[in-house]
């Protein structure tokens, strides 16, 4: 059968269990092959050590792999993440940066759990979970109170326990998302805004701040994710193109731990095309 041209694109937003995902990068290379896409990009939270892993099995399965990160960021009194795009991994000021980020991160986890614990029956053990995951938040807090019966899903968690505002939520340290930008540029990779249009943001990045990251060297917006308002798509569609912008689509898997599928947007080959031209690291 002919692959039609969904089929035939990147799925350029995934977490594995070295972030807040529930697979492996193996196996999401694995399923990215049987839904018959050219590749994908893993893109754990601040770290990189699925990359190896999923590069491996992405040779085998005979699909494409493009190594990502996500960070997240503050801009103008938001929290806007970052997908970096073929990083360099041996680029020492950016990942002293994520280093921080993530033991701020573990800090932050930490004392949420110390909250939580007075009136919830978990642990700090039973937040750690996967001995594989580098980077610790919400989502394996949320993990730990589902896998203790609490509530149904992670979701059921977010919305009702560890939301902005709660009495068990902590802020916790992001890179200025200008400065993130320069440090993915400077690392050899390509700096792309992820789900600009999130449902759960009260609107959508103004235009004026994305013209602001995009002087700053920001390369490309993900317009196509299944968490955008579709309301607020047409107007930042036709901005982004405006400001030069390049849109990219994903589905931001995270195995059970959202209901997001592998391969529901995607990125079309000619743009993953145009990242490779432009970043350090190999296939």
């Amino acid at each position: 059968m002919e692959r039609t041209e969904k089929q035939r694109g990147f799925d350029l937003h995934t977490h594995s269990v070295f972030s807040d995902g529930t697979t492996r990068p193996s196996e999401i290379a694995a399923d990215v092959a049987a839904l018959g896409l050219s590749g994908f990009a893993l893109t754990d939270h601040d770290t990189i050590d699925g990359w190896e892993e999923a590069r491996e099995a992405a040779a085998m399965h005979g699909i494409d792999f493009l190594p990502g990160i996500e960070i997240t960021t503050k801009f103008a009194g938001r929290s806007p993440h970052l997908l970096g795009y073929g990083i360099s991994p041996d680029d020492e000021e950016l990942f002293d940066a994520l280093a921080v980020v993530r033991r701020a991160r573990l800090t932050r986890a930490s004392k949420m759990v110390d909250l939580i614990k007075k009136d919830f029956a978990i642990t700090w053990e039973d937040v750690l979970g996967s001995e594989d995951a580098r980077t610790v938040g919400r989502p394996h807090i949320a993990d730990a109170l589902v896998r203790a019966g609490y509530f149904i899903d992670r979701s059921a968690v977010f919305a009702e326990l560890l939301y902005p505002g709660s009495p068990y939520y902590i802020g916790t340290l992001a890179m200025d998302t200008a400065e993130a930008i320069r440090l993915v540029r400077e690392a050899g990779g390509v700096p792309v805004i992820a789900h600009p249009a999130a449902n759960r943001q009260s609107e959508a990045i103004p235009l004026a701040d994305l013209e602001a990251l995009a002087a700053a060297g920001l390369w490309g917006i993900e317009l196509d994710h299944p968490e955008n308002r579709a309301e607020w798509i047409p107007e930042l569609r036709t901005g982004s193109a405006d400001i030069g912008l390049i849109p990219t689509g994903s589905s931001d898997f995270h195995g059970a731990g959202k209901p997001n599928r592998l391969g529901d947007f995607t990125t079309p080959e000619t743009t993953v095309a145009a990242i490779r031209k432009m970043t350090a690291t190999p296939r």
